[in-house]
C-alpha cells in the first residue's frame, strides 16, 4: 500500500513538472517572437494594422510606405512649405529647356552591407523601374524620360521627351523611385517579382520579421546622415483597432500614429487621461465634396451654391471630428507649394441665402410639401459615402438634415471603398467624398486628376462655362520653367475649380500620435508618407 501511494505520489508530480515545462516552453516561445522593454530598452515599439510588406522599394500593395522609407531613400526629399532640399543627391542641375536633369551624388553613403551608392546603382534602378511602366505610369515623370546616363562615378543625368516641373518634386515620393543595393536585386533584375533581400542607405535595417505578426528593424550604425536616437523600431501587427488601444494602455505599445489607426473617439479619450503625450499634424489632405454638374440638378451654380450656404460647416467639422480637424476653406491645404496666397470667395453659412438662390433658380416649395420643386420634378439628391469611413457617413448625416431643411432630399448611399472608386470613375454619381493626396503629390497630381478623363472630376466640371480653359492651363503647367507664369496658373485654376462650387471644401486631414510619456521628441514629417523616427528618444 505504502508503495502504490508512493507511485501515485511520482506519478502526479511527473505530470506536474511536464505541464510546469509546457507552460514555461509557451512562454519562452511567445516571448521569442517579438521583443519586449526588458529584451531591448533603447527600442521604440508601435502597433500597426497590417504587415510590413516585402520590402521592395519598387512596388505597391502590400508594402507599407512608411517601413519603406526607413530602409530606402529618395534623391531629393520634402520639406514643410513645400521646400525640395539635397538628400542622396547633395545638387542638381536642370537645363534652360526644362529637359535635362543633372545630379551630383553624395560620396559618402553605402547601403547597409558596405557597397557604395553611385551613379551606376541609380541607373539600374531607374530602368528596372521603367521596364515596368505598366505599374509606375501614375508618377507623371517617369513616363517622359527619354534617356538615363552615368556621366561619371557619381554624377546621373536623366532626360526628358519635354519639360516637366514637377519632376524634383516627384522625386521626393516614397516609391517608386528609391535605391536598393546591387546584392538585393535578383538574377535577371526584374525587382517587379521580388527582391533578394532588402538592402538600402537609409537609418534602419530589418532585422527579424514574422509576418502578419512583427518586425524589428535595428539602427544602421553606419548611416552616412543623422543617427537614429533609438537602437530599434518594433513594428506590431495588431489588426483590430481597439486591441491597438488596449495594447498601448498596457505599456505594450510606445506609440500609435498616423491617419485612421486610432479612432478619434479613442484618441480623446486617451488623451483626456493626461498619462500619455499627444500630437497631431498639420493639414495632410482636405476633405472635400465633388458635385457631378452632369446631373440637371446640379449643373446650375446656384444650387450648388446654395447647398454649400445651407450647412454649418464649423459645428458640423469640430461636433464629428471632435475638433481635431478643422473646417476647410480652400479645396488644397495652403501648406502646399503654389497654394499660400490664392484668395477665393468665402462662403458663409447663410440658411436665407441659400433658399434665395433655390428660389431664383427655379426649386420653388410647394405648399403642403417638404422638398423642393422644378417642372414637376423633385430636388433629390444621392450622396455616396464610403462604408468603413464613420467621419463620412456621419457628415452626409448632418447634411441629409441640414439640407432637408431647405427643400433639398439628401438620398446617403452607403458603399464599399472599392466600389465609391470605381463609381467615381465610371461618372456614376451625384455626390461623392474626396480627399487630395497631400505632400509631396499635391497640387499638380490633384489638378491632373481633374483633367483626367474617365475620373470623376473632369465629368464634375463639364457645366463650368470655363472648362476648355481651365483644362488648357492645366496641360500648360507642368511645362512652366517660368516661377511667376506657374504661380499666375495655379491661382487661376484652384480659384476657377473652387468658385463654380462643383468642388466643396469641408474639412482639413490630419493625422494623430499618442505615446508614452518616455518617448520625446516626436515630430510628423512633411512628407506624408514618410516614417516619423529618425529624431524620436526614449528617456531612460
Amino acid at each position: 500500500m505504502f508503495n502504490g501511494r508512493n507511485n501515485r505520489k511520482m506519478l502526479l508530480i511527473t505530470v506536474f513538472i511536464l505541464l510546469l515545462s509546457t507552460l514555461l516552453l509557451g512562454c519562452t516561445k511567445a516571448s521569442d517572437d517579438s521583443a519586449s522593454k526588458s529584451d531591448h530598452d533603447n527600442m521604440l515599439t508601435i502597433a500597426w494594422p497590417r504587415d510590413v510588406g516585402e520590402m521592395n522599394p519598387h512596388v505597391y500593395h502590400p508594402s507599407q510606405m512608411f517601413a519603406q522609407s526607413m530602409v530606402y531613400e529618395p534623391l531629393v526629399s520634402y520639406q514643410d512649405g513645400g521646400e525640395l532640399k539635397p538628400h542622396l543627391a547633395e545638387s542638381w542641375d536642370i537645363s534652360d529647356d526644362g529637359k535635362v536633369y543633372t545630379f551630383h551624388l553624395r560620396k559618402d553613403v553605402k547601403f547597409s552591407d558596405g557597397t557604395s551608392f553611385n551613379a551606376e546603382i541609380v541607373k539600374k534602378n531607374f530602368d528596372t523601374i521603367l521596364n515596368h511602366m505598366e505599374l509606375n505610369s501614375w508618377l507623371g515623370f517617369l513616363s517622359k524620360i527619354a534617356s538615363t546616363e552615368v556621366s561619371d562615378e557619381y554624377t546621373f543625368k536623366m532626360t526628358l521627351t519635354e519639360p516637366y516641373y514637377p519632376t524634383i518634386q516627384e522625386l521626393a515620393v516614397v516609391r517608386p523611385v528609391r535605391f536598393l543595393g546591387e546584392a538585393g536585386f535578383p538574377e535577371d533584375g526584374d525587382t517587379s517579382k521580388g527582391v533578394v533581400k532588402p538592402i538600402g542607405t537609409g537609418p534602419w535595417i530589418l532585422d527579424e520579421h514574422k509576418a502578419d505578426e512583427y518586425a524589428i528593424y535595428k539602427r544602421n550604425e553606419n548611416y552616412w546622415g543623422e543617427l537614429p536616437e533609438v537602437e530599434k523600431i518594433q513594428v506590431k501587427v495588431i489588426p483590430d483597432a481597439e486591441t491597438r488601444v488596449l495594447a498601448f494602455e498596457k505599456g505594450e505599445i510606445d506609440l500609435i500614429y498616423g491617419e485612421g489607426v486610432i479612432s478619434l473617439d479613442a484618441f480623446k479619450q486617451l488623451e483626456s487621461t493626461g498619462k500619455y503625450e499627444t500630437s497631431i499634424s498639420e493639414p495632410v489632405a482636405t476633405r472635400q465634396l465633388v458635385m457631378n454638374t452632369n446631373r440637371e440638378q446640379l449643373s446650375d451654380e446656384r444650387v450648388r451654391q446654395a447647398l454649400h450656404n445651407a450647412f454649418n460647416k464649423e459645428a458640423m467639422v469640430k461636433g464629428i471630428t471632435s475638433g481635431l480637424e478643422e473646417a476647410a476653406g480652400f479645396i488644397v491645404q495652403t501648406n502646399l507649394p503654389y497654394t499660400s496666397d490664392i484668395d477665393v470667395t468665402s462662403i458663409e453659412y447663410d440658411v436665407e441665402k441659400a433658399e434665395a438662390l433655390l428660389d431664383e433658380a427655379g426649386w420653388k416649395l410647394p405648399k403642403g410639401k417638404t422638398v423642393r420643386e422644378k417642372d414637376g420634378q423633385p430636388l433629390e439628391i444621392e450622396m455616396m459615402y464610403d462604408s468603413a469611413e464613420s467621419i463620412q457617413k456621419a457628415m452626409a448625416e448632418t447634411l441629409q438634415s441640414e439640407w432637408a431643411a431647405i427643400g433639398v432630399k439628401l438620398n446617403i448611399v452607403g458603399v464599399e471603398l472599392a466600389v465609391q472608386v470605381q463609381r467615381f470613375k465610371d461618372n456614376d454619381f451625384e455626390i461623392n467624398f474626396f480627399s487630395n493626396y497631400g505632400a509631396p503629390y499635391d497640387p499638380h497630381t490633384f489638378i491632373n486628376i481633374v483633367a483626367k478623363e474617365g475620373f470623376g472630376f473632369n465629368e464634375a466640371i463639364s457645366a463650368y462655362p470655363n472648362k476648355e480653359e481651365i483644362l488648357q492651363q492645366i496641360a500648360r503647367v507642368p511645362q512652366t520653367t517660368d516661377e511667376i507664369e506657374r504661380q499666375q496658373l495655379y491661382t487661376s485654376i484652384l480659384t476657377s475649380l473652387q468658385d463654380q462650387g462643383a468642388i466643396v471644401p469641408i474639412s482639413y486631414i490630419k493625422k494623430t500620435a499618442i505615446y508614452q510619456k518616455d518617448v520625446i521628441n516626436f515630430t510628423f514629417p512633411a512628407n506624408r508618407d514618410e516614417h516619423p523616427f529618425t529624431g524620436i528618444s526614449i528617456e531612460q
